[in-house]
């Protein structure tokens, strides 16, 4: 157990004194870690499923169809400390939802509880929230959080109402969401003015791809140390939505590219460009990213070195967006068993790719299965 200590002068939610600050040359979420370290990919991150309830109905989401009015009871604390005391390598452990801060007994009791364990661990935290609530729940959970991570897909408060209330089923008033979209705002800078990591995520969508630009300046504004992007596949949870070809995902890379803030973090994930590509214009901007100032690629740690946990009824979840069933259940199996189960199997072992030069994973399986479909990556290297 590592213990905790903070200057007397150091800023409220900064990590303890001696931790290794987050960084584009320290990514702890990013899979490559446990594959340069241990040469396969290993089980390092775990991610929670703490609530069903949300204040939002984004109409991107990608448990939208999940959500539900009423919260079932979580399966005991006692099981869930157990199977992550038993996995092995443990690095991260992040929390989603829903909004997972909507009941403040789930902020109490199952989140705070989680935070305090990891920092006992000396394990790194995320909070996927959209801290559009009162300001006095973020600021319990702050002390004990490495990264608050929210979407941000806006350039004003009627492109916040139109996209993140689209499926409530009723009218929502403007008035009511605006006053949400500025205390997000607000909530945001006063988070990153106490030392806390706040990443703002952006999709590339028929929305934002020729606003991009605009949408980081006000990311900067709001205090942001890092504004995370994703393009965004039309998914189980996106298949009505509008898509943009990859010309146009390329190009509002190169306008954000062009136009960003140096000092900013800028973290791109899930992208569909890779060095071993045979398009010389994608190559080159696979380049142009590896070698910009502040800027990175994260292997997507989706069925990679990441699981998610339901804790409602403990099943065990390989991947976010593939539409694999549960791998396991928590009440019966360990995470490092059901993760190396996974590491075997046929869909895993297809995108088991690995470019040492590009320091590149190669696609998950929904990007791999949306566009290179028939495409055996493993056989593919950089191209220089």
């Amino acid at each position: 157990m590592q213990v905790i200590s903070q200057s007397a002068t150091a800023a409220p939610f900064a990590p303890p004194s001696g931790w290794r600050a987050l960084s584009p040359a320290n990514d702890p979420w990013d899979p490559i870690r446990s594959l340069q370290q241990f040469g396969r990919h290993e089980l390092t991150s775990v991610e929670l499923t703490v609530t069903h309830l949300c204040n939002m109905r984004c109409e991107h989401c990608a448990v939208g169809d999940s959500l539900t009015m009423t919260e079932a009871p979580h399966i005991p604390m006692e099981l869930i400390f157990k199977r992550l005391d038993e996995v092995e390598h443990l690095e991260t452990l992040s929390m989603t939802g829903g909004e997972p801060t909507f009941s403040m007994d789930t902020v109490r009791n199952i989140m705070i509880p989680l935070l305090k364990y990891a920092r006992a661990r000396g394990i790194r935290t995320q909070l996927n929230s959209n801290v559009t609530l009162d300001y006095e729940r973020y600021e319990l959970i702050a002390p004990f959080l490495d990264v608050m991570h929210i979407s941000f897909n806006y350039t004003q408060a009627e492109d916040f109402h139109q996209v993140g209330f689209a499926r409530t089923g009723r009218n929502v008033r403007l008035e009511t969401t605006s006053k949400m979209y500025e205390r997000m705002i607000e909530n945001a800078q006063k988070l990153s003015k106490g030392g806390l990591l706040v990443s703002a995520e952006s999709m590339i969508n028929y929305r934002t791809y020729n606003k991009i630009s605009d949408i980081h300046r006000l990311i900067v504004e709001m205090g942001c140390q890092r504004h995370e992007v994703h393009p965004m596949y039309s998914t189980s949870f996106a298949t009505n939505l509008p898509t943009i070809s990859r010309d146009q995902m390329f190009e509002a890379i190169e306008t954000l590219l062009n136009n960003r803030h140096p000092d900013i973090w800028m973290l791109f994930g899930t992208l569909p460009f890779f060095a071993c590509s045979e398009n010389e214009e994608e190559r080159r901007l696979v380049r142009r990213i590896r070698e910009e100032a502040n800027v990175t690629v994260r292997n997507d740690p989706d069925g990679r070195n990441r699981v998610n946990v339901n804790m409602f009824s403990g099943d065990v979840y390989v991947t976010d967006f593939a539409s694999i069933p549960s791998f396991g259940n928590v009440h019966n199996d360990k995470l490092d068993d059901i993760f190396a189960k996974w590491r075997e199997h046929p869909m895993q072992q297809a995108v088991n790719c690995h470019c040492p030069v590009a320091n590149c994973c190669g696609p998950n399986l929904l990007v791999s299965d949306m566009l290179y479909r028939g495409i055996d990556f493993t056989k593919r290297r950089a191209i220089p």
